[in-house]
Formats: structure tokens, sequence, C-alpha cells
């Protein structure tokens, strides 16, 4: 009970630190975000250690890290803030899934930068949906604050095969432990060319693979596929206009079955 209770409080107090801020676009404090007393690293740091997957934490400039967290308005006491003040960003099977911290040497991008000029203009402006991670063949994953689907605060994944914004049916949290935890296989079934191994561990964190056909191309084989590396902000911005084109009279593809997939994979916060 009280495990699920500090849930709730750090899921609300996200809620609170990255979208009651934006509607009068006044900026929290840096101290007021820095939790001392109960801030959420613990926790993640427990996931990671125990994870199934192969997790690495990269080094986090402290300096860096208060910048970022002021400028995404994520206080301590929430998973997501936690990250970007402890890391650099987090990588998930050598570098296959990059989450975003506060940036570093392998990851230069951070949350804050990622998204300004994307989701956002500037810092406090409301926000539709928030950048938090990516893989290597160009799926973006989002938390949604309104602009995906009703289902405030969940993450959404932007798949390359599809171009839609397919919801995970779970909170951030759960994405880390999904990322940390599940079998990332079965997640990426048809994403993954029989030789990806040998090519990820040092990949750029500002790269991902483009492919020839397009992965959204009906009857596309990704082992038959020619691929090259590209500019991770040039396919972002080519994906989000390949898909409004693809999907205009569409709309939000719900996938309940993968939705169902993703919660039976993942864990409570805590």
């Amino acid at each position: 009970m009280r495990s699920a209770f500090k849930t709730i409080l750090i899921l609300s107090l996200t809620l609170v630190s990255s979208i009651t801020f934006a509607q009068d676009n006044k900026l929290i404090s840096l101290e007021a975000l820095v939790n001392k007393t109960d801030p959420a690293w613990p926790l993640v740091k427990k996931w990671i250690d125990s994870a199934k997957n192969k997790v690495e934490i990269l080094p986090v400039d402290s300096a860096k890290a208060k910048e970022v967290l002021y400028n995404s308005q994520m206080t301590t006491y929430a998973t997501l803030g936690s990250v970007i003040y402890n890391t650099g960003g987090i990588l998930v099977d050598n570098g296959w899934i990059r989450i975003l911290g506060s940036g570093s040497e392998r990851l230069s991008r951070n949350v804050a930068e990622w998204n300004k000029g994307k989701t956002i203009k500037e810092y406090g402006d409301n926000i539709p949906y928030l950048l938090i991670a990516d893989d290597a063949v160009g799926g973006f994953f989002a938390i949604n604050y309104g602009g995906l689907g009703k289902d405030i605060k969940n993450v959404y994944y932007l798949e390359p095969n599809s171009l839609t914004w397919q919801p995970l049916g779970a909170g951030y949290g759960e994405f880390l432990v999904f990322c940390f935890d599940s079998d990332l296989s079965k997640f990426y079934k048809g994403l993954r060319w029989s030789s990806w191994n040998q090519f990820i561990a040092n990949l750029d964190g500002t790269k991902t693979y483009s492919f020839r056909p397009y992965l959204w191309e009906e009857g596309t084989d990704i082992d038959k596929c020619t691929r090259k590396l590209v500019g991770i902000e040039e396919m972002y911005r080519f994906n989000i206009m390949k898909s409004k084109e693809l999907n205009a009279d569409k709309g939000i593809k719900k996938d309940d079955t993968q939705k169902k997939e993703t919660k039976g994979e993942t864990k409570n916060e805590q």
C-alpha cells in the first residue's frame, strides 16, 4: 500500500511540474525541483541493477544536469527528473534504445534541448508531447501531454514501420522497466535485421539507421533492405512529415493488442 501510494505521488508531482507551470509560462526554481529528502533515483538505480537487458548509465555533468532539469521543469522526486539529474542518458541493449538524460559525450542530446524547436518553441510553453527516447531504427518514444491522445502521461512509440504513434499503455517509470526487463526482440519483431548487434555498440547517439525500401512500405523485409546512417534530427523531421502524409485520414492508430502486451511485460513504478 505504501509503495502504491508513493507511485501515485510520483506520477502526480511529475504531472504538476510538467503541465501546470506551462499554463502560465512561469518556471519553477531549480531549488524547488531538486528533492533532497525522497528523490526517485534510488528506485531507478534499483531497476537498473536488477535489469535483464544490458543497461549502461552515461556519465553526468552536474552543472549541465541542473541546467537541463530547470529547462525541462522536472522534479527529481519523479523518475524522469531523476534520470535527467543523475545521468547523461541511458543506453539499453548495447545502445539500441537511447533514453535521454542531461547529455554526455556518447549521447550529446538532452531532454530539454532535444524538444526545443520540435514540441515547444520556448521553455515553459504548453507541450503536446515530450520526446524522451529513440532507437537505432528511427523509432521515437514520447510522453503524451494531450497531443497524441486522451491518456495523459502515457508513453507512445512512433513506429518506423507504420509511422503512427502507438500507445504503450505505460507511464514513464513503467517504460523504463519495460526497456530494462522486457523481451525487446519480441517488441522489435520485424525491425531488427539478422546481424544488427554487430552494428549497434559504437553507434553515435546523434545517428540512426534509414532503410530502403522504407520500413512502412507494404511487404518490406528488413533483411533485404539497404541501410545507411542518417542524423537523428533529420530522421525525426522526415518521419513526422511522412506520418502526417500517410495518416492524414487515419488519426492515431490504437493498437490494443500491443498495448495489452506491453502492460503484461512491465511492472508498476514501485
